[in-house]
């Protein structure tokens, strides 16, 4: 983790040897994990091994490449290259994992193993590949390595990086000590082991509760990788729905409850800290949601005749819990529910978990941010001299969080439309173009229609469209500004 600190704009904040040490590390990082499958493919002997190791090979040999040249320069980093080095950071490796999979010939030509490798760095889930049953396990434990890694990484940032930047409203999540460049470093280090003990100890417990549920040692580690990570990455063509299993729906189920939840609330329960969890309205908001989209969709769904009883329940709970934490998972073909239950899937894609989670999209505490910006108008318009004052988790918000969110949303809804409009021209028809695009952009995975629904694949698209969808799940992974703000000439101005 390097130190954050604002400084006048100069020269010296676009020197590129601090991004690169940085870029270098997470490239060996990453080369390193390759060793892993390589492992499991020798010893079972599948021809993907040695792919493994030469794929390990090139990431370790460039990052080590790039961290030998800026080697002993300072590891401070200025708002402006923390943003250059996390979208540079999230691109290469997207670049680099893309190998094993190209390589081994699992996919076809290099577009569909860079859109499977982003789409697992980025959590997002939805993949180009077909017959993973009888796929080599080193090829599926890396997609699993992918999504972990991205979730692990993604968490980190939302709590060390994102509210340094104040993107998108985060800096409402500055942790305590982090206002002052001199302590950033040494309590971002120890707040991001911690949570990074936390999160090995939640893949841990997941993989063994999947395992009591009834899978085998391999997919339990494997989907309990993408579960915590609410990555949505299957050892299955059929996803969880393959395993017909009530016990291992309602281990997912706990498990992306879990993911999508503030990491940093689970580093102060350890501490005996269970005051901040419970008392955090996003948390309570979540819950509520959780549980009220899932009451009116199996209502719905037993009112139909679809799914009566407590099978209408199972399903309606897991397939909205998985959609709407950017999971991906499937246990059935909700389109087949009805509009009514195609509609609401669409629309829970875009709500998303808590900041400082695994999960995506726009997140709970934007929507809070947002409610309250209305009601404090609605106020100003019947009470004109009143004094109305706007506050989450009981403390009062400034305008330029309000600012910062109202932005993102707005940005938010642009990127949707312009991506939904290029899905289009491209030749897709509006049900997939639309879904793809939102899916996309909050890291979901499965989207809607014949194409790219969630008992199919992305296999069938064209290449411009897995293209612009790759470029718009790393938008989406990024918190949308990270991405954007590099395309302004004011950015590049010193």
């Amino acid at each position: 983790m390097s130190e954050f600190h604002r400084s006048e704009p100069s020269l010296s904040l676009f020197d590129p040897r601090p991004i690169l040490l940085i870029v270098g590390i997470f490239m060996a990082i990453l080369g390193a994990s390759m060793l892993a499958p390589a492992l499991v493919d020798l010893a079972l002997g599948n021809p993907t091994g040695p792919i493994f190791l030469g794929s390990a090979a090139v990431s370790i040999g460039i990052g080590l490449g790039l961290w030998t040249s800026a080697r002993g320069v300072g590891t401070g980093l200025a708002a402006r290259q923390a943003i250059l080095m996390t979208a540079l950071t999230w691109t290469l490796l997207a670049a680099l994992g893309a190998l094993p999979f190209y390589w081994s010939g699992i996919t076809p030509n290099y577009t569909d193993a860079f859109f499977e490798s982003m789409s697992g760095i980025t959590t997002t889930g939805a993949t180009v590949l077909e017959g993973l049953d009888d796929m080599p396990a080193g090829i599926l434990f890396w997609r699993s390595i992918l999504q972990w890694l991205g979730g692990l990484g993604f968490v980190v940032m939302a709590v060390a990086v994102f509210p340094m930047l104040q993107i998108g409203g985060m800096q409402l999540f500055k942790v305590e000590a982090f206002d002052t460049a001199e302590k950033i470093l040494p309590r971002a280090a120890q707040i991001s082991g911690s949570m990074t003990m936390i999160y090995v100890g939640l893949t841990a417990l997941c993989a063994m509760s999947y395992s009591l549920a009834g899978m085998g040692v391999a997919d339990a580690v494997m989907h309990s990788m993408t579960t915590v990570a609410t990555g949505g990455f299957s050892s299955r063509d059929a996803s969880i729905g393959d395993f017909q299993s009530a016990e291992v729906e309602l281990t997912a189920i706990v498990f992306m409850i879990l993911g999508s939840l503030p990491f940093i609330h689970y580093v102060q329960l350890v501490r005996g800290r269970t005051q901040p969890l419970l008392a955090d309205s996003q948390v309570r908001v979540f819950l509520f949601l959780v549980l009220l989209l899932t009451i009116v969709l199996w209502l719905y769904q037993d009112a139909a005749g679809l799914n009566p009883g407590l099978s209408g329940l199972r399903h309606a709970c897991f397939n909205l819990i998985s959609i709407m934490t950017g999971t991906g998972y499937a246990s059935t073909d909700y389109e087949s529910w009805g509009q009514f239950s195609t509609m609401l899937m669409f629309f829970v894609m875009f709500i998303g978990g808590c900041a400082g989670s695994t999960s995506c999209g726009i997140k709970i505490f934007r929507f809070q941010i947002l409610f309250q910006e209305l009601r404090q108008q609605i106020n100003r318009l019947a009470y004109p001299h009143g004094m109305f004052i706007k506050r989450f988790n009981n403390k009062p918000v400034e305008d330029t969080v309000s600012a910062a969110v109202m932005s993102f949303f707005f940005l938010y809804l642009l990127s949707f439309v312009v991506l939904a409009a290029l899905l289009s021209m491209n030749g897709l028809d509006t049900l997939t173009a639309f879904s793809g695009a939102a899916s996309a952009l909050s890291n979901v995975g499965p989207g809607l229609g014949e194409q790219i629904g969630p008992m199919t694949t992305y296999q069938l698209l064209d290449p411009t469209s897995k293209w612009l969808l790759a470029g718009g799940m790393l938008l989406g992974r990024l918190e949308l500004f990270t991405i954007l703000v590099i395309f302004l000439p004011a950015f590049w101005r010193t």
